[in-house]
């Protein structure tokens, strides 16, 4: 990653970081973070407009009660990457409500240990 394209990790809250970097918990952490810096290398938000929108989501669930004990981290990053990709026109919130329906229905018909593969649709 060039330097220029790099994102500010350091300017996130409270991110689960290592003395190497992030740290996930499952591999869907791991997902959600580097479709967020491919998205930002892309030019779709810059990192301040990430990390305000992110910084919004986690006021919002402590607002709401979130005891802020780290495990939710994640879930805040996931459901402000779906506020910013609403906000720029790239998808929907209907259509990410339908895809992760179609997720989750595939997931509980996919024996364990097996990839998960959501069928094409349009």
């Amino acid at each position: 990653m060039t330097q220029a394209l790099a994102p500010d990790i350091a300017a996130l809250p409270h991110i689960p970081c290592d003395a190497e970097g992030p740290v996930f918990r499952e591999p869907w952490e791991a997902h959600a973070f580097a479709l967020v810096v491919t998205l930002h290398q892309r030019g779709l938000f810059t990192w301040a407009e990430w990390a305000e929108t992110l910084s919004a989501e986690i006021r919002a669930a402590q607002a709401a009660g979130d005891p802020d004990t780290g495990e939710t981290y994640y879930g805040h990053w996931l459901r402000a990457l779906e506020r910013l990709v609403i906000a720029k026109g790239v998808t929907t919130a209907p259509a990410i409500a339908d895809t992760t329906a179609a997720w989750h229905r595939a997931a509980e018909a996919t024996p364990h240990g097996q990839p998960i593969v959501l069928a094409a649709h349009g």
